[in-house]
């Protein structure tokens, strides 16, 4: 049986998507995967690396990916009013917020990638993992966080308050969702193998809803948040219709992100189609 090394990250959208296919309820895919659980910002670096046949990544990460990697169009993350926040202790503005220290969840994550296309004037950052965010602009170590997954809905918890939603921002600049994170697989695993995985992969998507209750251990195994209102919340936010499928709208919102992330000169251009063919 062909083995392939399969990253994703802990997050309660990724578990329950890709729970049906790592613990054998897809009979018809005769491949073992390897699964690496890790935060997308380390799934970014090792798909860079080439270490991984399949990984969950940052659309950002896939601009700098795509010579060796394609994307599926099933289990990435993608929707509207799901994209990165940017919070402060206090009230302020972007504008205030050029030249101050923000952190971000990674060099290579979409939410880093909004913050740049939004304005100029916010390279001063500090990375960190995602869940020390807010943290860390609680305590007045940067002037501002870019916080993702399960900190949309606590934020409130610890003081902070919203600056900006860049996913917001990014629908009113452009008509389109937010792309936030996708599927890769390497070109060289062959456009046949691709679109088994594909396939095998949105069979998953489907199985996880028909059984929502089988995939709760395993989601909360590895969550951050335990709260069970707080993974519904999560799932429900950044699984959706786009995951099974991106379809049309979901193309050309990534293509649009790829395109103004070119023209900025912030990921290399690259004339290779985004999908196996």
């Amino acid at each position: 049986m062909q083995q392939l090394h399969l990253g994703y990250s802990p997050c309660p959208n990724d578990t329950f998507i890709f729970y049906g296919l790592i613990h054998g309820k897809i009979p018809s895919l005769e491949i073992k995967f390897i699964e690496q659980l890790e935060d997308v910002e380390t799934l970014n670096q090792l798909a860079l690396q080439s270490q991984l046949d399949l990984t969950k990544i940052s659309y950002h990460a896939f601009g700098h990916l795509r010579k060796d990697y394609v994307l599926l169009r099933s289990g990435g993350a993608l929707g509207r009013g799901c994209g990165p926040l940017i919070v402060a202790g206090n009230n302020t503005s972007m504008a205030q917020l050029q030249g101050k220290k923000i952190a971000i969840p990674g060099q290579l994550t979409t939410a880093n990638l909004l913050l740049q296309l939004h304005s100029e004037g916010y390279e001063d950052v500090l990375i960190l993992p995602f869940d020390q965010i807010m943290a860390a602009v609680a305590q007045g170590k940067v002037d501002a966080g870019v916080i993702i997954h399960e900190s949309r809905f606590t934020y409130q918890q610890h003081g902070l308050k919203q600056v900006l939603d860049l996913g917001q921002w990014w629908e009113e600049e452009t008509g389109c969702p937010i792309p936030l994170g996708g599927i890769l697989a390497k070109r060289t695993l062959g456009t046949k193998l691709i679109h088994q995985i594909d396939k095998a992969l949105r069979h998953s998507i489907e199985y996880a809803y028909a059984h929502p209750h089988e995939p709760q251990a395993y989601i909360k195994q590895h969550a951050q948040e335990l709260d069970d209102s707080v993974i519904r919340n999560h799932i429900d936010l950044y699984v959706n219709d786009f995951s099974i499928d991106l379809g049309d709208e979901g193309i050309q919102a990534v293509k649009s992100l790829l395109d103004r992330a070119e023209k900025r000169g912030i990921i290399p251009s690259c004339n290779l189609p985004l999908f196996a063919e």
